[in-house]
């Protein structure tokens, strides 16, 4: 009988470098939700990968930014105190993007971390093979990389190549869930991630990131279908009338395309009820974040 190997593997990078896609292609199921729009994830997410031989758990970090408020703060820092916790690091960059102050900055903090570190060139299906040579090269001139892997997490290209490589190097260890779970997060935040995915699907400005979901129930059938209450949380009046949309058409389409992701995820009908809550200035409030599960004391 072969070994078992198993660890726990992070994943960061720049906002919008395509973390929450590789997670959701290696799982084939969507745990962490998909945007064009930067600052998309805000916790950590766990996403569980499980063969016969291994079982990795990624961790699926908030893209590092610059922060402007407690919200970015917190961010950052739910991104970063993962690094001395795992057993390697995948450190993602955009191959259609060169190396920026974002990277640079990163690196320097991957500096004090004792861990294998791997360089992983998404989105190359976007850029000629010839332009990725220079830039792999930008990269080793400022880090000792473990690895470097030109992957698409879009396309799957170099995905299987990379779990396989990941997988040797974990040291054997048991399987620490079930080998049917995707995810340690409760179905409640998956739940409310995929409605805040549609938010950010469907409205732009300052909107998307001025916006939160809270998921006040969700249980009880009627109807053979799964209730599921939850609050859109915004800043501002301005804001909560485009969330609802003229005659209520925004509201009503972000609440179909949330149904409809939210019962492929649990595969059960679900009857989903959806209204917009103002809370002034809550991403800069600490009390309100931490209400929202965004706690920076468990950082600390």
């Amino acid at each position: 009988m072969s070994e078992h190997h198993s660890g726990f593997v992070a994943i960061i990078g720049r906002p919008n470098v395509g973390k929450s896609t590789f997670m959701n292609r290696i799982l084939g199921e969507k745990i962490a939700i998909m945007s064009p729009k930067a600052q998309t994830t805000r916790n950590k997410i766990n996403g569980i990968y499980t063969t016969p031989d291994a079982q990795i758990v990624f961790v699926d970090t908030p893209g590092i930014h610059k922060p402007k408020n407690e919200l970015d703060d917190y961010m950052d820092k739910a991104a970063l105190s993962t690094l001395n916790q795992v057993d390697a690091i995948l450190f993602m960059v955009a191959a259609d993007e060169q190396k920026g102050a974002g990277d640079a900055y990163i690196m320097r903090q991957l500096a004090e971390v004792k861990k294998p570190v791997y360089l992983i060139l998404n989105k190359i299906d976007l850029v000629k093979p010839d332009d990725l040579l220079p830039l792999i090269e930008s990269y080793q001139h400022d880090y000792d990389f473990a690895q470097v892997f030109p992957i698409s997490a879009t396309m799957g290209n170099n995905v299987d190549d990379l779990l396989t490589s990941l997988t040797a190097a974990l040291p054997v260890g048991p399987q620490y869930y079930p080998e049917d779970q995707l995810t340690d997060h409760p179905e409640y935040f998956v739940v409310g991630e995929l409605i805040r995915e549609k938010v950010l699907e469907l409205t732009r400005d300052e909107v998307p990131h001025a916006t939160a979901v809270q998921v006040e129930r969700m249980k009880d059938r009627e109807g053979g279908k799964l209730q599921i209450e939850a609050y859109i949380i915004v800043e501002r009046d301005s804001q909560k009338g485009i969330i609802i949309g003229r005659g209520g058409q925004m509201m009503k389409q972000i609440g179909i395309r949330a149904r409809r992701d939210i019962e492929n995820l649990l595969g059960d009908k679900v009857n989903l009820k959806l209204w917009v809550r103002v809370q002034k200035n809550w991403r800069d409030n600490n009390a309100y974040l931490k209400s929202l599960g965004y706690n920076t004391k468990d950082l600390r």
